[in-house]
């Protein structure tokens, strides 16, 4: 547990989420798939609701709050805190590019449906495009790394129109025409089910499409590629904290001559105490760069390039750190341990192959890049879907 957790009181559903989850992740990392019972007990939760407003009915947790919960989940489980993550990502962007109607109409669906949303917005991916047919908007082609598609009740969709614009839309998952292949199977995050979906035909209508103000339409618009980051951001330092923990439990559950023996060894000690500060400096940054942008969130369409630029390097220069503690806690763990630690059926190696695998997303060297342009040349990163 890290000393940021007593600052930020649990929602009562949050613990049991959490003990359940721990349960199984070893065991479900080696099965990969669809982690439909663990998806449906985040239904159950009623934390779906975290990020809406509670005038619409929701939790109405702010950014830190949130940052906080995906942090924790993912300490015992990343894959589902990817999806958790992301489902808050796409309930908010209807409110971050759509009309206030659509947002709170597609919110209330939200908490009356249980909905848990998906992920299809892939801007590298070019092939998904909408074009007018007769009188009719449809979606033709496919788009990879679609996390949380399987078992989603609602997609954000990417495409290009016919002057290649891109457009993004809110649509239920079981539209016919859209097809999610089960096709992940990865070493890493392997429950996220970021796979492929095609899409053939989808009829869409005009009250779908998020075009006021749309993708990178307005200041407060720009602000969701900043959002992307810090959740990333969240789920790499719970990583990091959750390999020190697992670690932490392995030792202590040997018998107590070798956990003595452990204890006692200083190059363990000190290899221990290395990586715990790891884990805290990014828990710290991560907590740092989730209240700049709760603060740039709540000013809307009042935020200035200039404000927008340095929660960017905020968020950037806590990703970096945490990226970085998640993949050398989740090698370095081993040293602690010892050898009988690497034993196949135990899944310890988890923490590093989902640090390995979700941190190859928006490689840190682009944010490095970034930072190093402000802190020499006073440049702000350009907004992007990436940055």
């Amino acid at each position: 547990m890290s000393a940021l957790d007593a600052s930020f009181p649990s929602d009562p559903a949050l613990e049991p989420l959490l003990a359940e989850l721990a349960a199984t992740a070893a065991r479900r990392d080696a099965e990969g798939g669809t982690a439909k019972r663990e998806r449906d007990l985040i239904r159950a939760s009623g934390l779906l609701g975290l990020a809406i407003p509670r005038a619409l009915g929701g939790a109405g947790a702010d950014w830190i709050e949130i940052a906080q919960a995906v942090r924790r989940v993912s300490a015992v489980d990343s894959a589902l805190a990817h999806l958790f993550a992301f489902h808050h990502l796409m309930v908010v962007t209807p409110q971050i590019f759509g009309t206030p109607e659509q947002a709170r109409a597609l919110m209330e669906k939200t908490l009356r449906e249980r909905c848990f949303w998906g992920n299809a917005v892939n801007p590298k991916d070019p092939r998904l495009r909408l074009c007018r047919d007769g009188g009719v908007l449809r979606l033709d082609g496919a788009k990879t790394f679609c996390s949380g598609a399987s078992d989603s009740d609602m997609l954000i969709v990417s495409a290009l129109d016919e002057q290649d614009r891109l457009k993004i839309a809110a649509i239920p998952t079981k539209r016919a025409g859209v097809r999610i292949h089960d096709d992940w199977d990865n070493m890493g995050q392997r429950q996220t089910d970021s796979g492929a979906v095609s899409f053939e035909r989808v009829e869409i209508s005009e009250d779908e499409l998020l075009v006021s103000p749309g993708p990178m339409g307005s200041p407060f618009a720009a602000l969701r590629p900043c959002l992307v980051q810090l959740l990333l951001t969240a789920i790499f330092a719970g990583l990091a904290r959750g390999a020190l923990d697992e670690a932490k439990a392995y030792v202590r559950g040997l018998p107590s001559e070798g956990a003595a023996r452990i204890g006692a060894d200083p190059f363990i000690l000190h290899t221990t105490g290395e990586i715990w500060t790891q884990a805290a400096a990014a828990e710290v940054l991560l907590d740092r760069a989730a209240r700049a942008f709760q603060s740039s969130w709540e000013k809307g369409d009042a935020i200035t390039p200039q404000q927008r630029g340095a929660i960017a390097i905020e968020i950037a220069t806590a990703k970096t750190v945490s990226a970085r503690a998640a993949l050398d806690i989740g090698s370095r763990i081993f040293e602690i341990m010892g050898a009988r630690a690497t034993h196949a059926r135990l899944r310890l190696d988890r923490f590093w192959r989902n640090a390995r695998t979700h941190t190859l997303h928006d490689p840190i060297d682009h944010k490095l890049k970034e930072i190093g342009d402000f802190v020499l040349n006073d440049a702000y990163p350009t907004p992007s879907f990436y940055s």
